[in-house]
């Protein structure tokens, strides 16, 4: 077979000339025009690239002109904000609750202290309809948890129904039995999520997304004893009261921190965490003896309810160092159970009631009067029945005819008359009297804060001796008309039994920090108020209250022992009436009067029924109190016979 060879390429040559036509009439024949051949390839010129390259060019220089502005901006305008949000969205973290110190008495033994807890916690996120395949599973949920964490449904409901939030805390400080309740029903509800989805159904599970965080929970192992003091914890583990309030900051510690990576609220496990440990709170340790401050508290209460009162207090104080040994009150409430409490006594009425001390204030009196040497224990002092002053007529607590009364006398048979006589001494006209009187009643502490700090103690009232009305400056030298708190006029005897020095009282002992280190307090202030001698003579004079068959409080004896001690009953200033309504009853004192150690007041405020006198009330509260605390304390009696200083005397001697 013929090969076919391809047709060659025709190559243009040069142009030539058109040929001249032919000639007519002879010549060369004309030659044939050739038929149709191939055509000639048409030439295809490409356009200038350069304008397009440059269009590009420009629009990708903008582009990257734009990114580069904008990483500038990421990385060093903005860049603090940025990392800000990143860690935020890229880190978690989680308190760590320091644990709080504890508070003991003197020997140690725990009034407060804190036990593990837990803070029930949930993921809202977790209760919508998508995640928890339950339309309603925050009504679920808080139906089921509301018994165990005796809530209100409605408001777990609420909590657990917060849009956009992941973190929701249903109730802090939960013991761990309440918490082992929710994880038994979590169980339970998971399993039945499980079977349901194997069925084929949705698996909703509605306690999926509630959980717990370590914490802690405050405890009272006695109660209500010393629970004026002690105070309590609000719902964030804060000192609201007392000396958990006092001392706060001592005994909450440090909190710490765990921060963690977390995914989509999610903690991821692998990817490590940093912690900053909780620093401990330090122990407090108060000068309170726990056996004394039962003794205490059984007394008043049972002495408040007997006599129908509206309240009572009994302190105990260490006559020679200032120490708190008691300090209780009725009613009083249960720290670890604060829903239960009457609010009217969640305070500490000993340091924060204002009242008018009556009688036992007499002992200031009779300290200046002595003290200025204006008179002496058998200095002798008529008492009518009646005595005319200013604008009133001052009587004593009973009808009598004329006593012919020793200066001992008249403060053992508590006579008010007695005592405007004797005070009346104290300068040449009654202001002046006035003043020094006053001078004296600041020295033992009135109308100023014992100095312990505690949180709302009250300074009582003493004004100005230039203020003084007419009817005070007969009234104040036997009590009425001025007020104070127990410990300022448990303090006053205090003074008295300490030789004539007031010691500041305290209440606090020392810290004990997590390291296991004592601090002792600082040392209280101390201040001389009258002489050695005077006070010597003051101790022999009370004795009288309570020896002598004359005085207002025999029932205060305590078999073996030389006991000091005065009544008082003073009208009650009601504080919603705003005027006179009832008493105060009250007894103080110091034993061995002798040689002091322990000083005992107590005061019952409007006792309504029975006797309202404070020798017959306050008495026998006192005699109970000194008895015990004398015999916890090993204090032996002195053995000495008692001075028996003379109460009266026969007219013309």
């Amino acid at each position: 077979m013929p090969s076919q060879e391809p047709p060659r390429r025709r190559v243009p040559g040069p142009a030539r000339r058109p040929s001249a036509p032919p000639r007519r009439g002879g010549g060369r024949p004309a030659q044939r025009r050739p038929g149709p051949g191939p055509r000639r390839p048409r030439t295809i010129t490409l356009g200038n690239p350069r304008p397009r390259l440059r269009l590009v060019s420009l629009a990708l220089t903008l582009v990257m002109l734009a990114f580069v502005v904008r990483l500038l901006q990421v990385q060093a305008v903005d860049a603090d904000t940025y990392v800000a949000k990143a860690d935020k969205n890229r880190y978690g973290s989680v308190t760590l609750a320091a644990e709080r110190g504890r508070i003991t008495d003197r020997t140690g033994t725990a009034l407060a202290t804190s036990v593990d807890a837990h803070d029930i916690t949930a993921d809202p996120k977790m209760f919508t309809p998508e995640e928890s395949k339950a339309p309603d599973a925050p009504e679920q949920a808080a139906a089921l948890l509301a018994p165990i964490l005796g809530a209100d449904p409605e408001v777990l409901a609420e909590r657990l129904s917060k849009p956009g939030s992941r973190y929701a805390v249903l109730a802090r400080r939960q013991t761990p039995q309440v918490w082992r309740q929710i994880k038994d029903l979590k169980g339970v509800y998971a399993e039945k999520a499980a079977a349901d989805k194997r069925a084929g159904g949705p698996g909703a599970n509605v306690l999926a997304g509630v959980f717990q965080e370590p914490s802690s929970k405050r405890v009272y192992p006695n109660g209500d004893l010393a629970a004026a003091i002690l105070g309590y914890v609000n719902a964030e583990g804060r000192g609201a009261g007392g000396i958990e309030s006092m001392l706060d900051k001592t005994l909450a510690g440090q909190d710490g921190t765990v921060t963690y990576v977390q995914s989509g609220g999610r903690r991821i496990p692998t990817a490590g965490s940093r912690e900053v440990p909780a620093v401990p709170g330090s122990d407090v340790e108060l000068t309170i003896d726990r056996d004394i401050q039962w003794a205490a508290q059984r007394a008043i209460e049972d002495q408040v309810a007997e006599s129908a009162a509206d309240r009572g207090y009994v302190i105990v104080q260490n006559a020679r160092t200032g120490e708190v040994l008691a300090m209780a009150n009725a009613p009083g409430f249960d720290p670890n159970d604060l829903r239960s409490a009457d609010p009217a006594a969640l305070g500490n009425a000993a340091l924060q009631d204002a009242y008018e001390p009556g009688s036992t204030a007499k002992v200031m009196s009779m300290a200046a009067v002595l003290e200025e040497e204006k008179a002496t224990p058998a200095t002798h002092v008529v008492v009518p029945n009646r005595l005319h002053r200013g604008d009133r007529l001052f009587k004593d607590d009973i009808d009598h005819p004329t006593w012919y009364l020793t200066l001992n006398g008249v403060l053992a048979k508590s006579s008010n008359i007695g005592t405007i006589l004797a005070t009346g001494q104290l300068g040449p006209t009654q202001r002046e009297a006035n003043r020094v009187l006053h001078s004296y009643l600041r020295a033992f502490g009135l109308g100023s804060t014992s100095g312990i700090g505690y949180p709302g103690e009250t300074a009582g009232i003493l004004a100005d001796p230039a203020d003084w009305s007419t009817s005070q400056q007969y009234t104040i030298p036997f009590g009425q008309g001025l007020s104070v708190n127990a410990l300022q006029a448990a303090s006053v005897y205090s003074t008295i039994a300490n030789g004539g020095v007031r010691v500041a009282p305290t209440l606090v002992r020392g810290t004990r920090g997590p390291d296991g280190r004592f601090s002792a307090a600082p040392a209280p202030r101390k201040e001389r108020v009258v002489s050695e001698e005077t006070a010597r003579t003051l101790a022999t004079m009370l004795e009288s209250v309570v020896d002598d068959e004359e005085g207002t409080g025999t029932k205060a004896r305590i078999p073996g022992y030389r006991v000091a001690g005065k009544t008082g009953t003073a009208n009650r200033v009601d504080p919603e009436l705003g005027r006179y309504k009832g008493y105060t009853a009250s007894f103080a004192g110091f034993a061995p009067s002798d040689a002091p150690e322990v000083t005992v007041y107590c005061a019952i405020q409007n006792p309504t029924k029975g006797s309202y006198f404070g020798g017959q009330i306050c008495g026998p509260v006192y005699r109970e109190v000194m008895e015990f605390a004398l015999k916890t304390l090993q204090v032996p009696p002195t053995g000495k016979a008692p001075a028996r200083l003379p109460v009266t005397f026969e007219p013309g001697e």
